[in-house]
């Protein structure tokens, strides 16, 4: 038997490599073939999941509803001590200094993390902004919309607030947040499709035991 696992698309390119050796562990613990199929965005991730070809899955919360609800996944396990909060920022010296001094025409910048992107929008409402006002300018990853922030080209951006505190000193100076979300239940969760039944309980004393033994751990790192 084979299964096919992919990751949600929206973390740091630096743990590419940490994906591999955690896929090499996982098959070791659960005695069973897994290939790691990685895709590039968000679209290419839905499709996947439309067509049924994944079996074991990293998401992110929005996707985490859907796989539950329509494509009968069971959560297996989550991080401990993280949370996916959202972080919307503009320039450094921007006369915008709250959401509620946002113009009344404004223009943002995203990535294609819906969770982030839904987060946000929902941060933007005491600005009483009318939707079709609200201009996205999609990016292909965070340090690209904090560009378009700092450029002047978006009044504001949305960042993961973890991609956030990664910046450089000198990416940080040049920006200013407006405000951080502060909800705690939104996170990633690793998840089994169908094809997985008779592994979950497996999986689970795996995934969910790892800090108990030095080699366990240092996937972890």
């Amino acid at each position: 038997m084979s299964l096919t696992m992919t990751i949600s698309p929206d973390f740091k390119p630096e743990f590419i490599s940490g994906w591999y050796i955690f896929n090499t562990w996982l098959q070791k613990q659960a005695n069973v073939h897994i290939h790691l199929e990685m895709v590039n965005d968000f679209g290419e991730l839905a499709a996947a999941i439309d067509n049924n070809g994944i079996d074991l899955i990293y998401a992110n919360p929005c996707d985490v509803a859907k796989l539950v609800r329509e494509k009968g996944f069971t959560p297996v396990a989550q991080p401990v001590g993280t949370q996916d909060e959202t972080v919307i920022i503009t320039q450094a010296d921007s006369p915008i200094n709250s959401i509620e001094a946002l113009p009344e025409k404004v223009k943002v910048a995203i990535t294609d993390v819906p969770d982030v992107n839904t987060i946000g929008m929902i941060m933007l409402e005491p600005a009483d902004i009318a939707p079709d006002d609200i201009e996205t300018l999609t990016c292909s990853n965070y340090i690209t919309v904090a560009k378009k922030v700092i450029s002047g080209e978006a009044d504001i951006g949305f960042l993961l607030a973890d991609a956030f505190e990664d910046f450089s000193g000198l990416v940080k100076k040049q920006v200013a947040t407006l405000i951080t979300s502060n909800i705690h239940v939104l996170h990633h969760a690793f998840l089994a499709g169908p094809a997985c039944s008779a592994e979950i309980d497996i999986l689970q004393t795996a995934l969910t035991s790892m800090d108990d033994d030095a080699k366990s751990r240092a996937v972890l790192a």
